[in-house]
């Protein structure tokens, strides 16, 4: 089966290091089209071995796009097309069914309960993603908060499938070494608490708590892992709060392991997730965590990550928390929720939508989803 996969960029996130970790283990062709932005990830997976394409979109209404994704799609003789993410969702679906491929399969990562994909849920951007959704032939729920949110924009449930995102544990295991080389690389010493913040600095991130908590607590230091369109505010935020001598901004980067080694305890202020990568990961590094919420544990019973606090949104509550974290030079065993979201079954159960796809069937790839299979009825442009 050859499948081309389609995402809007390709720097560092979570929906990308899903789909790089993703590809090696599908039983299928892959290639990857990036509409935007081949960053990092998309180097990874190069190295990986599968090809990867920028079209070179110059924005969100650079139309010149489509035709050269559709002829992409027709000369691959592709049997699935995968979209990722909005704006490859909404391009993709079309050049697809243009291309004269109807298993078009969608993973939503993205869809928050006022924002998708860092815009506003407005009702043009609501009308267009519901009008192409209709192009193609299911759609991935990372979660059931995101599946929820999807029903509630109009989606019909019969039409979503609940495939939650899976990581790689040994990707992410403590090494002693690491954390000493990554330390002193930041000028940290032995006794110093570090505290991580992973994931793309925007706004709705509200990586802002953190620093504003940092300054209530001494003897730590915090280090910011990504970039974004918050990062200059962010760094004129811990000038303000004098505390820039005790915060670190790693920038992007595809190998995360070495800095979750060097931490002492991950906190997310996000108010907002569809999924909560950032979490899990640091989990399977042994990491105690503090965060406001992560669909993939909240949606788990709590002894499934016993190291977890869940706080509000609040720098207060964030800073009392995080001053009773400890150095921890030795880590824990990962909690039962990192194998619970292994990265094999997602393999697993997104070959398996491929293969009910392409025979155009919306069934649900495993014994665990609630919606039962039913044909779907074919859909022209």
């Amino acid at each position: 089966m050859r499948v081309l996969h389609v995402i809007t960029g390709l720097a560092a996130g979570g929906a990308e290091q899903q789909l790089r970790q993703l590809l090696p283990r599908l039983p299928a062709d892959c290639a990857v089209v990036t509409l935007t932005n081949p960053g990092i990830v998309a180097e990874a997976i190069a190295r990986d071995g599968i090809r990867v394409i920028d079209l070179g979109m110059r924005g969100n209404r650079d139309l010149t796009a489509l035709p050269r994704l559709v002829r992409l799609i027709r000369d691959g003789r592709y049997d699935v097309v995968h979209t990722h993410l909005y704006r490859a969702a909404v391009y993709g679906r079309i050049a697809a069914r243009l291309a004269g491929v109807r298993a078009v399969v969608s993973t939503e990562h993205s869809l928050g309960d006022d924002r998708i994909e860092g815009r506003r849920r407005s009702a043009s951007v609501r009308a267009l993603y519901l009008a192409t959704e209709r192009l193609g032939t299911v759609t991935i729920a990372v979660s059931r908060t995101v599946e929820r949110r999807l029903v509630d924009w109009g989606v019909p449930p019969e039409r979503i499938v609940l495939i939650p995102n899976g990581i790689v544990a040994e990707e992410f295991r403590y090494d002693g070494r690491l954390r000493d080389r990554t330390r002193a690389a930041w000028g940290v010493g032995a006794d110093t608490v570090v505290v991580g913040a992973v994931g793309r600095l925007e706004p709705g991130k509200r990586v802002d708590v953190l620093i504003r908590a940092l300054a209530r607590i001494p003897r730590t230091v915090l280090v910011i892992v990504g970039d974004g369109s918050a990062r200059s505010t962010l760094t004129r935020l811990a000038h303000a709060a004098g505390v820039a001598d005790r915060v670190v901004f790693t920038g992007e980067t595809a190998e995360v392991r070495p800095l979750l080694c060097g931490m002492d305890v991950v906190a997310s202020a996000s108010p907002e997730e569809t999924f909560g990568l950032a979490i899990l990961e640091a989990l399977a590094c042994g990491l105690p965590a503090v965060q406001v919420t992560c669909p993939a544990l909240d949606e788990l019973l709590p002894e499934a990550a016993p190291r977890v606090v869940r706080v509000p949104c609040e720098v207060e509550t964030f800073a009392e928390h995080l001053a009773a974290a400890v150095p921890a030079a030795t880590r824990r065993e990962p909690p039962p929720a990192v194998q619970h979201y292994a990265i094999d079954r997602l393999a697993i159960d997104v070959a398996t939508l491929y293969e009910r796809a392409r025979d155009r069937l919306a069934s649900p790839p495993g014994p665990g989803n609630r919606h039962q299979a039913h044909p779907l009825e074919d859909r022209v442009l």
